[in-house]
């Protein structure tokens, strides 16, 4: 069971890197883009790094009972 939590925790953790990377770049070029995704990008960056963070939590639950 774990095994799923630390699979979907590396899928989070990279999204997470996906949505940062894709608003720094955003940020850097500045323009119309920027604009109208930035704050949203940095946004859905926080939302998945709640996510790993709760998926890292249950992995560690999950491992302690077996």
């Amino acid at each position: 069971m774990s095994s799923i939590f630390l699979i979907l925790m590396v899928i989070a953790m990279i999204a997470t890197l996906a949505a940062l990377g894709t608003g720094l770049y955003a940020m850097t070029r500045g323009g119309d883009f920027n604009a109208k995704y930035g704050n949203r990008l940095m946004q859905l960056r926080v939302a998945l790094q709640a996510a790993a963070l709760l998926l890292f939590g249950l992995a560690m639950l999950a491992g302690k009972g077996s």
